[in-house]
């Protein structure tokens, strides 16, 4: 670090980890930052100062927006954000809401005015919500009013959330904007200050925040984006992740825009209305899991979709023969992928003809992988271990003793089973962590057996990830109920949706088995591989 922050609260500054469990940063000398940066500033500032005003930025089913009007209601915003709600450079603000125009300009007019963001998800329940808020020390949140009802039981229970503005609906935030100038003045931030802090899904129920700086925001542009996607000004992007998903703001805003190009933001992203969109805009680079390319293939026909160019996959393993199908159907070889939001984004792929089908791809520009044993030993090719890898970002987490578990000797080490072959090809095998990833959602199993564990007729359970075809995994719980109490079809679907109450509904257990007993080890402990190994048994070995 530089050792200079703009910063006037220094919470986030002073609970990064220390300096001896950082990773090893590389080649930030290859992208050329400044010392002085500000990434609103270099993403929508100077589009606009450098002739693209007047072009369309945003797209969405109501409204276009071009670049001069998205940098004049994020300049509103951030008067908004200093002058009427006393917030001062380095505070975290929450924001909640869809893939939608006023989200943006929210996320942009909070980086302008020197705040951290800390995007959730619109389907996290008030729980989830009191956890994040109370990691981050947040004073304060903007959220869609259509979202108020989990906002407000989490404002009940957060120890410092203080004040909620809601947009949209009564549009309340809007009208603070509309007496404020549309013209604003950046901060001058540092490019190592934090500008956002992304949330995990943690394997063990209690979420991770990983920090990253404005220089991080840039350098994701800069190295998969430039040099994978290869985007250019006529682009139009689309997609299904959420802006919360680093995987959603990267390839639906960040990237679009440091190519000068325009983004189509959908609140509703299911493959449906996505592939009706593609063609409604006229959209060339497309976003999403491998989950929303099989849907799509059901209903598409060969030569459909024609404006489309590049489709990126990522958040789980892409399969082989999705990839293959989609591309007779298209012709269009899907860009496969690998990120993590320690990492910010997408840190091995591989495109055009260097892509091999089945075959994840290999390390990005800018980054360096390698499998390793438990020891931390890089391994020969064609042995499988664990991911490590280093670039110019890196696992920062907020205040949490996880950061040793993930950084080891410099390397960011992701979770991911991984084989190289001797071309430098990295071929997924598995995760070596209990993350279950359906249909490109990250679920920690253990937040799942709390929720259930919860309900009264449950003693005890265990949830895995289950083999599925249509999307990848599923979440599965095998549950010891209490005695006297009858396992039935009725019960699964009363425990599903208590569930679906008590966390984000995405999470809740797709299957449920009744046993007896659960395996473990001569400690007591539950041995959840034994549990997977059944799971994938069933399915065939799939």
């Amino acid at each position: 670090m530089n050792g200079y922050s703009a910063y006037e609260d220094t919470f986030a500054r002073d609970n990064l980890p220390p300096g001896d469990q950082w990773p090893d940063l590389i080649n930030l000398d290859q992208l050329g930052y400044p010392d002085r940066l500000n990434c609103a500033t270099e993403l929508l500032d100077r589009a606009v100062d450098d002739g693209y005003g007047d072009k369309v930025c945003l797209h969405t089913p109501s409204e276009n927006w071009t670049y001069s009007e998205l940098l004049q209601h994020a300049n509103r915003i951030a008067h908004v954000l200093t002058e009427e709600l006393g917030m001062v450079s380095g505070e975290r603000v929450l924001l909640r809401g869809a893939n939608n125009a006023m989200m943006v300009a929210c996320w942009f007019g909070l980086i302008k005015a020197g705040g951290i963001a800390v995007t959730t998800m619109p389907l996290l329940r008030a729980v989830e919500l009191v956890t994040l808020i109370d990691k981050a020390k947040v004073r304060l949140a903007i959220c869609d009013e259509r979202l108020n009802e989990e906002m407000e039981l989490a404002r009940e229970e957060a120890a410092d959330l203080e004040r909620i503005v809601y947009f949209n609906g009564s549009r309340q935030l809007e009208g603070m904007m509309s007496k404020k100038s549309d013209r604003f003045e950046n901060l001058e931030t540092s490019a190592d200050d934090i500008c956002m802090i992304a949330c995990t899904s943690g394997t063990t129920g209690q979420p991770k925040g990983t920090m990253h700086f404005h220089r991080d925001v840039l350098a994701i542009c800069d190295t998969f984006s430039k040099d994978v996607l290869k985007p250019d000004e006529s682009d139009i992007f689309i997609g299904s992740p959420p802006l919360a998903f680093t995987f959603g703001l990267g390839g639906l805003v960040l990237f679009p825009m440091r190519a000068r190009a325009s983004m189509v933001l959908l609140e509703n992203g299911s493959p449906d209305k996505l592939a009706k969109a593609i063609s409604e805009f006229g959209a060339t680079v497309l976003f999403t899991a491998p989950t929303g390319y099989r849907f799509m293939l059901n209903t598409l026909g060969e030569g459909d979709l024609p404006s489309l160019k590049k489709c990126v996959s990522a958040g789980e393993p892409l399969p082989k023969p999705t990839w293959e199908e989609w591309e007779r159907q298209t012709g269009i070889r899907i860009i496969d992928g690998i990120g993590a939001t320690e990492m910010l984004h997408v840190f091995i792929s591989a495109e055009g003809e260097d892509i091999r089908p089945g075959a994840t791809g290999r390390p990005v520009t800018g980054y360096q992988a390698q499998v390793i044993d438990e020891d931390g030993n890089p391994l020969p090719a064609g042995e499988v271990g664990r991911l490590a890898v280093k670039g110019p970002t890196g696992c920062r987490y907020l205040d949490d003793d996880r950061q040793k578990g993930y950084v080891i000797n410099g390397w960011n080490v992701t979770g991911d089973a991984y084989m190289m072959d001797e071309d430098g090809y990295f071929w997924f095998q598995s995760r070596t962590d209990d993350m279950i990833i359906s249909a490109g959602y990250n679920i920690g199993g253990p937040e799942v057996e709390a929720a259930l564990l919860a309900h009264d007729a449950v003693a005890d359970c265990a949830v895995v990830g289950s083999p599925d075809e249509g999307r990848g995994q599923v979440v599965k719980a095998f549950v010891i109920l209490r005695e006297g109490v009858l396992g039935d079809d009725v019960l699964v679907k009363t425990l599903q949706n208590f569930v679906k109450e008590h966390i984000a509904p995405y999470k809740y257990p797709r299957r449920i088995e009744f046993v007896d007993e659960l395996p473990r080890t001569q400690t007591g402990k539950v041995q959840r591989f034994r549990l997977r190994e059944l799971e994938v048994e069933r399915a065939g070995g799939v």
